[in-house]
C-alpha cells in the first residue's frame, strides 16, 4: 500500500499514512470481535473479515488516489481484525487443553510463513511484475480464504461467554509483555531499512542487503520461537501457567538487540544473529502469552483473551516503529536498540505479577471485554 500510494504521488508521510490507519482500523475492530463472536459465531466472522479484506482491495488496481486508498485501508483493517481475534480465539475453542500450545504454535506458523515470502516479496513484485498482477492477487486471496471458512463451526465451540470480559488485573502481566516485545520486534523491523546506508561510519554494516536479509532472518526465527514455546508449553502440562518461556523470550530477544546495538555499525553477521535472537524472542512471548490469556479467560471468555492479545501485538508494533524511528532520527541505530534493549529488561517486573493466583484478581478487578 505505502508503495502503491508513493507511485500514485503521495509524500512518504502520506504513503505511510496507509498503514497507519489500516492498524488503527485493526484495533478498533478487534475490541468490538468478542461481541460479534457472541451474535454471530466464528464463521460469520471470519468470512466478513476475509471478504473486508478482499473485495475493497479490487479498487487498488483501479487507482493510486490517496482518499481512495485510505478508505480501503479503513475497510481492510476491520476485516483484518475480526480475522486476527476470531483465528486465535478458535485455537482455544478448538484445541484440547492438553494441546493448545502445540495448536498455538501451529497457528503462529500459519500467521507468520506469508510474512516470510511475502513481506519483502510483495515490494519486489510490484516493482518487477505488472502492479494490478500483484494488487488483485492481494484481493483475491482473502477471498479464496473466505471458502475454507465452510467446515468451521457456525457457533462457540466452546461455551458462550456470560461472564464479562477478562479481568484487567489478570489480563495486564501479558498483555504488557506482549505489548513490549511487539514494540521491539516492530522497532527493529522498521529502524533496520531506514538506518544509514553502505560507507557511513555509523551505517548499518553491509547496508540494505543485510537488512533486508536480517528481516527476513528475524521473521524466520519468529516462526521457530513460536512453535518451540508451543511446545515446551505442553509438555509442562495445560494447567501450569508461570511467565518462564515469556522471561526467557523477552531475555533473549534482549540479547539480539543488544547483539545488533554492539556490533551493528562493523560486523554483518552480528545484525543477523541479532535478528535471529530478536525474532526467536519475540515468537517465544507470542505464543506464551496467548497461551497465559487463554489460560486466564478459562473456556467461556477466550474471545475476550483473543482481543487482549491482538491488540498488544498491533498496538505495540505501531508503537515501536515510531519509537525507535525517532530514536533512530535523534541518536543513531545503535541507541535505538538499546532501548528496545532496555524496555525489553524494564517490563520483567510486570511480567513477575503474573505469578500470583488469578482468581483473586479475577474477584477484585474490573473487567473489560
Amino acid at each position: 500500500m505505502p508503495v502503491h500510494a508513493a507511485a500514485g504521488g503521495a509524500s512518504p508521510a502520506a504513503a505511510g499514512a496507509t498503514t497507519g490507519v489500516f492498524m488503527a482500523a485493526t484495533v478498533a475492530a478487534q475490541l468490538t470481535v468478542p461481541a460479534v463472536l457472541r451474535r454471530t459465531g466464528p464463521r460469520a466472522a471470519l468470512v466478513a473479515g476475509a471478504l473486508a479484506l478482499g473485495a475493497p482491495a479490487v479498487l487498488l488496481a483501479a487507482t493510486s488516489a490517496l482518499g481512495v486508498l485510505i478508505a480501503v485501508a479503513v475497510v481492510r483493517g476491520i476485516g483484518f481484525g475480526l480475522v486476527t481475534v476470531t483465528g486465535a480465539a478458535l485455537v482455544a475453542d478448538l484445541a484440547p487443553p492438553s494441546r493448545r500450545g502445540r495448536a498455538v504454535g501451529l497457528y503462529g506458523v500459519a500467521v507468520g510463513l506469508p510474512q516470510l515470502v511475502l513481506l519483502s516479496g510483495g515490494v519486489w513484485a510490484y516493482e518487477v511484475l505488472d502492479p494490478t498482477v500483484v494488487l488483485l492477487a492481494g484481493a483475491a486471496m482473502p477471498l479464496v480464504s473466505a471458502l475454507c471458512c465452510a467446515r468451521l463451526p457456525t457457533t462457540r465451540a466452546a461455551p458462550r461467554d456470560r461472564s464479562g470480559g477478562l479481568p484487567v488485573a489478570v489480563a495486564v502481566p501479558p498483555w504488557t509483555a506482549m505489548v513490549v516485545s511487539a514494540a521491539a520486534a516492530g522497532g527493529v523491523i522498521t529502524v533496520l531499512p531506514l538506518w544509514a546506508p553502505d560507507g557511513s561510519p555509523t551505517g548499518l554494516a553491509g547496508g540494505t542487503a543485510t537488512a533486508a536479509i536480517a528481516l527476513a532472518v528475524l521473521t524466520a526465527g519468529q516462526l521457530a520461537g513460536r512453535g518451540i514455546a508451543g511446545e515446551l508449553a505442553d509438555r509442562r502440562g495445560a494447567r501450569v501457567r508461570t511467565p518462564a518461556l515469556t522471561l526467557v523470550g523477552l531475555a533473549v530477544a534482549a540479547l539480539g538487540a543488544l547483539v545488533v546495538a554492539l556490533g551493528g555499525t562493523t560486523v554483518a553477521v552480528a545484525v543477523l544473529a541479532g535478528a535471529a535472537l530478536v525474532g526467536a524472542g519475540f515468537g517465544a512471548v507470542q505464543s506464551d502469552t496467548l497461551l497465559a490469556l487463554f489460560a486466564r479467560a478459562g473456556p467461556t471468555r477466550s474471545g475476550a483473551a483473543s482481543t487482549w492479545w491482538n491488540t498488544a501485538y498491533d498496538a505495540g508494533t505501531g508503537l515501536g516503529a515510531a519509537a525507535l524511528s525517532a530514536v533512530l532520527g535523534a541518536s543513531g541505530g545503535s541507541a535505538a536498540f538499546l532501548v528496545a534493549v532496555a524496555a525489553c529488561l524494564l517490563v520483567v517486573p510486570v511480567v513477575l505479577r503474573s505469578r500470583g493466583a488469578p482468581g483473586a484478581a479475577e474477584r477484585r478487578s474490573p473487567s473489560v471485554d
